[in-house]
């Protein structure tokens, strides 16, 4: 018996019924490899695996051009959307304004609409056209080899990705594993889950989870209150992180952190990587491979030896 892709299958349980019906076809085998489900108002049904975009067709056949496919219907997106938001779409305004919503099992959609701005600012989105459904996945073993590459910390850690190379299921598993002292000490463990994407549908062990904190907020209290070890969040980069960043790392907690990059080189041009070394919370950085593999790690550079600036 084939096994069930229970994260998949969580992501299609959010969509229309017709076309939850339609994905649910698809050969067992297969599932386990779509990263991402893209909806586009009277356009064809896509999937993402790494690299590759792929179709559906009415029975669940996959394809590799679109003529056969499934063609999502203005309805198909709107019942869709409303369903996400627990058809309450105003509640989730502060979201989408931000451009996407997450759902139950942690899945994280990217909305596309009409937005009206209001003084230079995005005050709601409306007419929504096109959703981008990421799944995300719980893999115990996803930090099982880059581990014994990181411990004993001695700094934080920042894990660095392009889009869907596995970045938050690496997080995850590093988190889970810290928590309950899986090959390592036993660690106070603090996750900062902004989006609400790190904890959402999966089990961090014996994490404090501060859900859809602020970072800057959500590390302040934790200092305050938690006595954390590690502190762990996705994605950051702005200002405001580097210098919620810098209050954790001040106050004697390991930062683990990921950011968006698509290669080493990218990554050190960019102005917001300045910024974020100059906080010293970090001493690692970890280069993750591309989407075709997911949460696999290419490079580690010792952020402490200044030679990697020149």
């Amino acid at each position: 018996m084939p096994m069930k892709n229970e994260s998949f299958d969580s992501a299609v349980s959010v969509l229309s019924p017709e076309l939850e019906q339609v994905l649910m076809k698809i050969p067992e085998s297969r599932k386990r490899d779509i990263q991402e489900i893209r909806l586009r108002s009277n356009k064809p049904l896509v999937l993402s695996s790494g690299t590759q975009t792929l179709f559906v067709c009415g029975d669940g056949t996959i394809v590799y051009s679109p003529q056969r496919a499934y063609v999502c219907s203005g309805r198909d997106i709107f019942d869709t959307f409303r369903r996400m938001c627990s058809y309450s779409v105003y509640s989730r305004q502060s979201d989408i304004r931000e451009g996407f919503i997450t759902v139950s099992g942690g899945h994280r959609v990217g909305l596309c609409g009409t937005a009206d701005v209001r003084d230079g600012r995005i005050h709601s989105v409306t007419d929504i056209t096109s959703l981008n459904i990421r799944i995300a996945r719980r893999i115990d073993s996803a930090a099982e080899k880059l581990m014994p590459c990181i411990m004993p910390l001695d700094g934080g850690v920042l894990i660095a990705g392009a889009p869907a190379s596995g970045k938050t299921t690496l997080l995850r598993d590093i988190a889970r594993r810290l928590s309950l002292g899986v090959n390592c000490p036993v660690t106070r463990t603090c996750v900062i889950d902004e989006r609400g994407e790190l904890s959402c549908g999966t089990e961090l062990g014996l994490c404090d989870v501060m859900r859809f904190y602020p970072k800057g907020e959500g590390i302040l209290h934790a200092v305050r209150s938690l006595s954390p070890q590690v502190i762990i969040c996705d994605e950051v980069g702005t200002p405001e992180d580097a210098e919620a960043l810098t209050r954790g790392a001040n106050a004697g907690a390991y930062i683990i952190a990921t950011i968006h990059a698509g290669g080493k080189g990218q990554f050190f041009r960019r102005v917001q990587t300045a910024k974020l070394l100059e906080t010293g919370a970090f001493t690692k950085l970890v280069m993750l491979d591309t989407p075709d593999r997911p949460g696999r790690f290419t490079d580690i550079t010792d952020l402490s030896d200044r030679r990697w600036a020149v």
